[in-house]
């Protein structure tokens, strides 16, 4: 089974409702076994172009986990929110 990796490409809106909604995602995320890997903030873009400054990246044990995440009703219930605070891009990977 190889893991599975969602990559956030984020502009915060609002940094109050950012930091709320942060502070609910990783309740919805330990039930799937996923884990927070990084955030940071761009600090240069060597090639192409990114309209997003910040960066998250949570790991799962498989695609099938990350998938029953994102579909989760206790974190379907934070995209509202989500929506308030930040300009979002959510990308799931395969390693």
């Amino acid at each position: 089974m190889s893991d599975a990796y969602i990559v956030g490409h984020i502009t915060v809106k609002d940094p109050a409702l950012w930091a709320e909604y942060r502070s609910k995602v990783p309740e919805t995320v330990a039930p799937w076994g996923g884990e927070l890997v990084f955030r940071g903030k761009k600090v240069a873009t060597f090639a192409g172009e990114t309209p997003h400054s910040d960066i998250v990246v949570i790991r799962f044990p498989s695609v099938s986990a990350a998938n029953a995440w994102f579909s989760s009703a206790a974190y379907q219930s934070l995209i509202p929110l989500r929506l308030l605070a930040a300009d979002v891009v959510l990308i799931s990977y395969e390693s």
